[in-house]
């Protein structure tokens, strides 16, 4: 195993201590990382929900929520339609239980037993048959044009909120809420489906408490430059930017009349912080005939954020926390635009106990669905499991408690690897409805009953994986050569429809190639493909390329780079199989030279091992796709004691010398090494490793996870 670390310029690291405020180990490892914009540094250092975008920068959310605020007025029926998985279910249950709290009627669907993914003909055509007019789906329907074609046909609006790649033509929904449309501004493209649902919520919660929704509103200021002045505007819609203006003006040149101004300010509300001096400079630039109306925010700001009072923009930009991570081209009207929203947010209270529940279920599904944890997943998601671990929301609760993992610390390991399996298994066992219904389910009764048939589910759904990875594995070994050794490919009736995605995956990191696994039915086959998330068995594939070579074959298809599935017509299945073989052999893979590489983050002297490591180590929580755990080096360690662990004692656990401090150590599968020698007791050794919590009988104990080490050289 190779160990790199990335050399960067301590120059750097110095003005990112300096400028952000952290400590010299935080900025390295940001460095190292090459997270070095102060937009990037912003979601590894703030908590804040403030952070995150606002949903009305999708285009179609005032249109979504006019549509659903006039169902509530007219007493209409509304059906949530969400998918079967983590994803799908919490979105649905996010959505369903916000409409519920509004007085709506509405009812919910996702696809249950053999049902295929996404908005079905007969869901559209039931729900039409009893009255329905408004469907929302949730975490699919991009895809879906026919069955959105059939709603219109039986007037019934379609609001599409999806977060899959969308084709090339759209579907006729009354409109579509998805941040990766050719067209979208808005600003990140990697929300889960339910942190898009997330963000339909949040649209509504602003309607319902803010005066200011659906209200244009115009932000103006006024700065000097040079021996000119500089006059900025922005209109506003419920606090998205909706137009931006500057006109540079020198005093007595021009009148007002031959700018852009009066067009851009007519009939708007103008709001300025300070009117006597946006007033005195007005008149200076243009005469004491010009009068604009005006009103000065600067009070009403300061009464809901005292440390603005009497203070100038320019004073509060160098306050800004906000305005830290903007770099200098940070104008004093973007300060203006920040301070309102932030005015505006914390007058409404936005965020409340129902906003932080939102974000647990948000925190679920980006966290199943393997969404980058860049940008504002990061505060999803670390927003989400810090309301998780203070008071988790009813239906959660119930599982935690059943899991043993009620009343600790959490972090994103323990939700992929307990949590977020444990609902899953609902969907892959054909009743992804009880996994809605419990988390909606007021009835703590009725609850305990519900999560005790999930946490069954999930011991049904290990045994039944076992059972069909040994026949997938050796089939897809056998395969293999028939598919120019770049694709593992398993099918059959063998192939439980419920875990072929997770069959997949495994095949696809025990071969480092690219899966599909196909489950067969009476009428349709349902496959899922599937490269593993780590680069040495991704090796650069989209396995979408693979499945639009075949589209035409297909009753339906979708997914991301990493994952998608499909449904078949049976009749179809020779020429989709021989497509595929032929469209493997142009498979290309980035090369797999055997030997893996681990990237260090920092190295460690002796003295940095106490608790306060995990300041750390926990700002750069949360951890998953696109955020490695913090990987450290550290030389020269005493092996102080050792012994095998494990029911075949393959495992190694260590006690490690750090000087003042002692450390438990797991060394994985190694046990080996120990039987050869390569290291033992008493050894000086150097060492590559993570940092965890272990948890046991409810006492948390801070613990190293090897990664790799070696006897140190005399030279180190």
């Amino acid at each position: 195993m190779n160990w790199e670390k990335k050399d960067i310029p301590q120059e750097l690291v110095k003005e990112v201590t300096a400028k952000y405020g952290c400590d010299l180990l935080t900025s390295s490892i940001l460095v190292r990382r090459g997270i070095t914009s102060g937009e990037d540094i912003r979601y590894f250092l703030e908590d804040d929900p403030r952070h995150l975008h606002n949903p009305f920068e999708f285009p179609g959310m005032e249109d979504a929520v006019d549509r659903i605020l006039a169902a509530k007025e007219e007493g209409e029926k509304v059906l949530v339609f969400g998918d079967r998985d983590v994803d799908g279910i919490t979105g649905t249950t996010l959505v369903t239980n916000y409409l519920t709290s509004l007085g709506i009627d509405v009812t919910w669907r996702i696809p249950a037993g053999d049902e295929p993914y996404g908005l079905s003909l007969n869901a559209v055509e039931e729900f039409a048959a009893a009255f329905g007019t408004l469907i929302i789906t949730v975490d699919c329907g991009i895809s879906c044009f026919n069955e959105i074609k059939r709603a219109n046909e039986l007037s019934v609006d379609v609001i599409v909120t999806d977060h899959h790649n969308p084709p090339e033509a759209l579907p006729e929904a009354f409109c579509i809420i998805n941040p990766k449309l050719a067209d979208t501004t808005y600003p990140f493209r990697d929300l889960a489906g339910c942190g898009v649902a997330c963000k339909l919520v949040s649209a509504l919660r602003f309607a319902a408490k803010s005066d200011l929704y659906g209200q244009p509103v115009c932000l103006l200021n006024t700065r000097p430059l040079n021996d000119a002045w500089i006059i900025e505007v922005a209109k506003l819609r419920n606090l998205a930017i909706t137009g931006r203006l500057t006109e540079t003006v020198v005093p007595g040149m021009v009148n007002i009349s031959d700018t852009r101004l009066p067009a851009f300010l007519q009939g708007q509300q103008i709001l300025v912080w300070d009117a006597p001096l946006q007033k005195r400079t007005l008149t200076k630039l243009f005469g004491g005939g010009v009068e604009v109306g005006m009103l000065d925010i600067a009070g009403e700001i300061g009464k809901i954020i005292p440390q603005t009072a009497g203070q100038s923009l320019l004073r509060i930009k160098e306050l800004s926390r906000i305005a830290r991570y903007a770099g200098s081209d940070l104008t004093e009207l973007d300060v203006f635009i920040n301070l309102f929203g932030s005015f505006a947010q914390k007058r409404e209270s936005l965020f409340t106990a129902e906003h932080k529940e939102d974000l647990q279920l948000a925190a679920l599904g980006t966290i199943a669905d393997l969404m980058p944890l860049e940008d504002e997943n990061r505060i999803i998601v670390r927003c989400g499991l810090e309301s998780l671990c203070a008071k988790p929301r009813h239906g959660l609760s119930d599982l935690l408690f059943k899991l043993g993992l009620a009343g600790r610390h959490f972090e994103t390991r323990d939700i992929s690897w307990q949590l977020c399996p444990t609902i899953n298994a609902a969907g892959r066992m054909g009743n992804p409805q009880k996994a809605v219904e419990l988390l909606l389910e007021k009835d703590g009764a009725k609850r305990d009953t519900l999560a005790e048939e999930i946490i069954g589910m999930n011991k049904a759904r290990k045994a039944l994986e076992e059972e069909v990875w040994a026949v997938a594995e050796p089939m897809a070994q056998k395969n293999i050569s028939l598919y120019g050794e770049k694709l593992a490919f398993a099918y059959g009736s063998e192939m439980n429809r419920g875990v072929t995605g997770l069959i997949a995956q495994r095949l696809a990191r025990h071969f480092k190639l690219p899966a599909l696994v196909v489950s067969f039915g009476e009428k349709t086959v349902t496959g899922s493909l599937r490269t593993a998330k780590d680069p040495r068995s991704a090796r650069g594939y989209d396995v979408r390329s693979l499945i639009q070579q075949c589209e035409d074959l297909l009753i339906d298809w979708g997914g991301h780079n990493f994952a998608a599935g499909f449904s078949m017509d049976k009749t179809n299945w020779e020429p989709f199989t021989e497509r595929i073989k032929t469209a493997s052999y142009a498979i290309e893979l980035e090369s797999d030279d055997g030997e893996e590489t681990v990237t260090v983050d920092a190295e460690l002297p002796h003295s940095f091992m106490t608790a306060d490591i995990f300041k750390v180590v926990d700002r750069f929580e949360p951890y998953g796709e696109g955020n490695e755990p913090l990987t450290f080096l550290a030389k020269k360690i005493k092996i102080q004691d050792i012994s095998l662990m494990g029911p075949n004692k393959e495992h190694v656990k260590l006690t490690l010398d750090f000087g003042k401090y002692k450390w438990a150590a797991v060394y994985w599968r190694a046990a080996e090494r120990v039987v050869n020698r390569e290291f033992a007791q008493n050894d000086t050794v150097d060492m590559v490793f993570t940092l965890a919590r272990n948890w046991f009988k409810g006492i948390e104990t801070p613990q190293i996870l090897v990664t790799d080490l070696i006897k140190s050289s005399e030279g180190n």
